[in-house]
């Protein structure tokens, strides 16, 4: 599923415009990213929890050349799926 098939789902549940709707799904997606911006967790009950994790500095290895080198320390975006969403996809 992309946005656009999302953005179509809002329009027939919803009964509104696309442009309403793709409006509310952007807003969203940018609360989302603002929040977890700011290192804070966005929880949707029953759905899901996105966190910012922690990636520790580690050694990596170049395939094309076998060298060894260090991948630096970063925040990555996480999803941990709920338990509603668990049951949905068994």
């Amino acid at each position: 599923m992309t946005k656009d098939n999302l953005i179509d789902t809002l329009v027939k549940k919803m009964g509104i415009s696309k442009g309403q709707a793709s409006e509310y799904l952007s807003v969203l997606l940018e609360e989302i990213t603002k929040a977890l911006s700011r290192g804070e967790e966005v929880v949707l009950t029953g759905f899901g929890k996105f966190k910012v994790a922690q990636r520790k500095e580690r050694e990596g290895r170049n395939p094309k050349t076998g060298q060894t080198l260090k991948i630096a320390a970063k925040n990555a975006p996480v999803f941990k799926a709920g338990s509603v969403l668990k049951d949905a996809v068994k």
